[in-house]
């Protein structure tokens, strides 16, 4: 009887183990992608910021150039 419980203890001890592990490998999952999500929002955000500057440096070159002619 003792070896039955020592062999039911053994294997919840390696049950409980791997549910930890799986619990703290899923919350580092998810901190990677949001991790991920925010450095793709950042670089969507930088990539507007300079296409608008672009659009406003070829606004004013087309204005000089009009006021030129």
């Amino acid at each position: 009887m003792a070896y039955r419980d020592t062999e039911q203890n053994e294997n919840n001890v390696a049950h409980n183990i791997k549910e930890g592990a799986g619990a703290a490998f899923h919350a580092a999952h998810q901190g990677l992608e949001a991790t991920e999500n925010f450095a793709m929002n950042a670089v969507d955000q930088t990539s507007k910021a300079i296409k608008r500057a672009a659009d406003n440096v070829n606004e004013m070159m087309d204005r000089d150039n009009e006021n030129q002619e």
